[in-house]
């Protein structure tokens, strides 16, 4: 190890964001004061969740999700890219990956409101058009061009996790680990010149352990899955990710889909898109795009199988 590495301080910092919490961890020479970073990592998450959530009635979201049909409307700038990408992923994944899910999300209990039927029943006898072929955008603005409700919860914190590495990197930060609620960024290398560690959970909704550890340098991560959020049917257990084909939550999906990509947004995105295609589909897509990508599949006696992609998935992971 060198001088430097021991030199170097260790600095931990996190606050709350979008229901949970944001970490950034890093290391700095002796006497730098990490005050004005914390102040500016808050401040960037704050915005992400004032213009994209749909928590908050006066979101720059639901302004647009509340605008008549044809009507522009103007967005703030950080909004503008976030849809942009929604739609392109849409459009890439033919619409596996579907911003425009938010009536069903809501329909099913998985926003601020309860689950409800008869909004249940709405949203799956509606005539679904995907968020890519209704959503017009010109720089700053959009307009719907049919009635949609836009959701950006698979993609939003994924952002979020890009904006914390980019306010790091605006105080001369290069090594850094940052994060949101397991979607994560590395950013250069450890003090000890290896890769960032991040784990990968074990798909199990009784308890958090790894199933495997990733070492990352400069690329993000993000993982879908079944068994964090979902709600009882019957003797049914129904995850939060939506099918756009039906209005509501897939059938027979993956435990869990892993993604390593270039930005913590892209990789939040895909991973969603991949649980709803599938482990055959989603993996002829993953390898299609050039995706890393890690499904944790389960069978009839709750076993655990892995099927993988190309890339970091493949070199860098360690399981056990």
């Amino acid at each position: 190890m060198s001088k430097m590495s021991i030199d170097l301080v260790r600095h931990a910092l996190n606050g709350p964001t979008m229901g949970t919490r944001w970490s950034a961890l890093f290391h700095a020479a002796p006497g730098f004061d990490p005050g004005p970073v914390q102040a500016a990592l808050q401040a960037a998450v704050a915005i992400v969740d004032a213009q994209m959530s749909t928590w908050r009635h006066d979101s720059d979201l639901m302004r647009l999700n509340a605008a008549p049909v044809g009507a522009w409307v103007d967005l703030p700038a950080q909004l503008a890219e976030v849809l942009a990408l929604g739609l392109e992923i849409g459009r890439a994944s033919d619409g596996a990956f579907d911003i425009g899910m938010g009536d069903a999300v809501t329909a099913w209990g998985f926003g601020p409101d309860r689950a409800a039927p008869d909004r249940i029943q709405a949203a799956m006898s509606a005539a679904r058009c995907p968020a890519h072929a209704q959503l017009e955008l010109d720089g700053l603005r959009a307009r719907k061009r049919g009635p949609l409700v836009l959701d950006l919860n698979a993609i939003a914190k994924g952002y979020g996790v890009d904006r914390l590495a980019a306010v790091l990197a605006g105080f001369g930060i290069a090594n850094a680990l940052v994060g949101i609620d397991g979607d994560m960024r590395a950013m250069g290398l450890r003090p000890d010149a290896n890769g960032w560690g991040i784990v990968v959970e074990m798909p199990d909704p009784d308890r958090r352990a790894p199933h495997s550890v990733l070492a990352l340098q400069d690329a993000a991560v993000a993982t879908s899955g079944d068994y964090r959020h979902w709600i009882n049917v019957g003797s049914q257990r129904l995850g939060h990710t939506m099918d756009p084909l039906r209005g509501a939550p897939v059938g027979s999906t993956p435990a869990s889909v892993t993604v390593v990509a270039r930005t913590c947004a892209e990789a939040d995105a895909w991973a969603t898109a991949l649980m709803v295609l599938g482990v055959a589909r989603g993996t002829a897509l993953a390898r299609a795009q050039g995706i890393d990508a890690l499904f944790l599949l389960r069978d009839a006696d709750g076993a655990i199988t892995q099927s993988s992609t190309s890339g970091h998935i493949l070199s860098d992971i360690k399981t056990g």
